[in-house]
């Protein structure tokens, strides 16, 4: 079986200081939405990725536990500090904390299960990825938590059956599954460009814009896109307790993430039960406005968590 490999994404700056919300999550208006969905709290998103600063200021109280599956530190499963910087970066977009200095993402209260799955050189294997998903399923917190959210911003060329069964099976068990789109996009909606796991009609496929609402000429387009969210130029949590400036569809998949643990919260409050994973997806969807490029570069459109404020929850 192949490897897996994060996407390339670009680094534009590292600041050593920063006192924000950023752009791309006030451009999918998360801070409206947080009062009445408690922030996010209480909804457990498991990030598949490189690893994470676990002491960053802006992450450390926030993360809830983690496992290693790749062959650094050698081996060791209680081992997944970041060794590289994308698992930081994107974990802060999901949910940096609201501390009034630093970055906050898009759920501020929500946990983070963080799984390693990519080694120091950002590539990875199928199999470390499949026992991730099958690792973040049968997890439970210290108090009952489960996890209700997988986020993967990572891609491979092969579509693998025991990746796409293990994937089936989260979604059976009502788990989100999150996914980038992939960075090789040509600018033409109407050559696809695939990448697995974001292919896969199970999962919530995401690509990418600028903040100015441009669809990211990086960005893969095919008919599986479900919808678009900011992927350029995107200020997070960076490993030495710094903050960067990143571009990719890498980028977007997260602010999804967060979205979804916040819809959790609120939707769920305002029905009086737990929502399926098909329910849930219903919500998202409707929170999003279309810009004009098409099913296959934009999906349903642009997230923006302020639609369905509008409007009555069913």
């Amino acid at each position: 079986m192949s490897k897996m490999y994060l996407f390339p994404t670009v680094v534009t700056e590292i600041k050593e200081y920063t006192r924000e919300i950023p752009q791309g999550v006030e451009m999918i208006q998360a801070p409206a939405e947080w009062e009445s969905a408690r922030y996010g709290e209480g909804v457990v998103v498991a990030v598949l990725d490189t690893g994470c600063q676990l002491d960053h200021s802006d992450l450390k109280d926030n993360i809830i536990g983690g496992r290693n599956f790749t062959t650094d530190y050698n081996g060791n499963p209680n081992r997944y500090e970041d060794n590289h910087y994308h698992g930081t970066h994107v974990a802060g977009t999901v949910a940096a904390i609201l501390n009034n200095k630093g970055v906050v993402g898009v759920a501020p209260k929500a946990s983070l299960l963080i799984l390693k799955v990519l080694s120091a050189d950002g590539s990875g294997d199928y199999q470390w990825i499949i026992d991730a998903i099958e690792y973040a399923l049968q997890w439970r917190g210290p108090n009952g938590e489960r996890v209700r959210i997988i986020t993967m911003s990572l891609g491979g060329p092969e579509d693998s059956p025991e990746l796409h069964k293990v994937i089936v099976k989260a979604v059976r068990q009502q788990v989100l599954v999150v996914c980038a789109a992939g960075n090789e996009g040509d600018n033409d909606p109407d050559t696809p460009e695939l990448s697995y796991p974001g292919a896969y009609n199970e999962v919530i496929q995401v690509g990418a814009v600028d903040l100015h609402g441009r669809l990211a000429e990086f960005s893969n387009t095919n008919n599986q896109v479900d919808l678009v969210a900011p992927g350029v130029d995107i200020l997070s949590t960076y490993p030495g307790n710094k903050y960067g400036v990143l571009s990719g569809t890498s980028m977007a998949t997260p602010h999804v993430a967060g979205a979804l643990a916040l819809i959790i919260n609120r939707c769920e409050q305002e029905f009086g039960r737990t929502l399926t994973e098909s329910e849930l997806y219903a919500q998202l969807c409707k929170r999003t406005v279309p810009l004009g490029y098409g099913a296959r570069a934009e999906g349903n459109g642009l997230l923006n968590l302020a639609v369905a404020s509008r409007l009555p929850v069913r």
